[in-house]
């Protein structure tokens, strides 16, 4: 059975509601219409647990943004109000400058969404499944064929999904987030459980809907995918936004010094002596055969020079900036630290 969750987006549904949402103070915003997402002191409790506590955010129209956090931070949370799948107990939802609350059906018109957790009917080929989506959402079908195409499901249009693999039914499922070219694209871990081969199609599916305008907001645990898809990225963590920003600027705020990773010929013993007195000179290390300088930014010309000065050929030299690892384990482990 397909996710309940993709069923009642696709449609448009909400469940009946209960209570009206409680207005939160509202953050200010940027210009109306230079957003695709804003989301202003989101806040959701389970049984007196703060899952997602007076949370604000902005996706900018156009970028791709990474949303990041340890297991239990909020994230799924937070994609299921943004879907308006579940009500918030404060805050509010801006998608294209539309209230989420006030406009539910046009809105869910416009976003492409794919769960964590994907699944489709079993007894239906790939085709027919994406058929089905396409009249819930009131999308032409003529262009489904090219669709499974581009992700790697030509040969298997006809076949039943319940004699797919589990990369092959994530597959599916981001040919169905993709359907209709929508204007917001919601990808919750879209590359779990795939081989290189099917994540490089993914990633360039994604990297296609965004230079065709479509404005993404996805979570992943794999940091690396994420600093080379991410224009910016977003840290959750007990609910809360840490910090939010391009992965440069986070690592500035930190002061994570960026790595020069130099390969030359001579005694690792003399290129260190050569550099030991040079001003701005974090660290020096050797790894897998390189020396590598940790320095203050605007060093690299000074540290090749008395390179040069000491008769150390550099046969290569490159810069390393800081890692989206490094950002994300410094701000999670210091929100950490100062609950202790």
């Amino acid at each position: 059975m397909p996710c309940a969750l993709q069923t009642c987006l696709n449609k448009g549904l909400r469940k009946p509601r209960c209570q009206s949402v409680i207005s939160s103070p509202i953050v200010a915003f940027r210009v109306p219409g230079e957003s695709s997402l804003e989301i202003s002191g989101l806040s959701k409790s389970f049984d007196g647990l703060k899952a997602v506590d007076s949370l604000s955010l902005e996706v900018r129209k156009g970028e791709i943004y990474g949303f990041l956090g340890p297991n239990g931070a909020g994230k799924t949370t937070t994609i299921k109000m943004v879907l308006g799948l579940t009500y918030p107990d404060g805050g509010r939802v801006l998608i294209d400058g539309k209230d989420l609350s006030q406009e539910p059906h046009e809105i869910k018109r416009r976003i492409g969404f794919m769960p964590e957790r994907v699944a489709f009917y079993n007894n239906l080929t790939a085709l027919q499944n994406l058929e089905f989506y396409a009249r819930l959402k009131g999308r032409r079908e003529e262009a489904l064929l090219d669709l499974l195409d581009s992700v790697g499901l030509k040969d298997s249009v006809h076949q039943k999904v319940g004699t797919f693999s589990k990369g092959m039914v994530q597959l599916l499922g981001v040919a169905q987030a993709m359907m209709g070219h929508p204007a917001l694209l919601i990808l919750d871990e879209p590359t779990i459980g795939l081989d290189p081969n099917w994540t490089r199609v993914v990633k360039d599916r994604v990297k296609e809907a965004n230079a065709s305008g479509a404005s993404v907001f996805f979570s992943s645990h794999i940091l690396s995918e994420v600093q080379e898809l991410a224009d910016r990225v977003g840290i959750l963590n007990k609910g809360g936004l840490l910090a939010q920003d391009t992965v440069e600027n986070l690592g500035s705020r930190l002061d994570i010094k960026p790595r020069l990773r130099i390969s030359f010929d001579g005694k690792p013993a003399a290129a260190e002596q050569a550099l030991r007195s040079l001003d701005g000179i974090e660290a020096i290390e050797f790894r897998e055969g390189e020396l590598v300088v940790v320095s203050e930014p605007g060093t690299r010309t000074s540290v090749l020079s008395e390179l040069e000065k000491a008769g150390i050929h550099v046969r290569d030299f490159r810069t390393e900036e800081a890692s989206l690892e490094e950002v994300f384990l410094r701000y999670t482990t210091s929100a950490a630290e100062s609950i202790r």
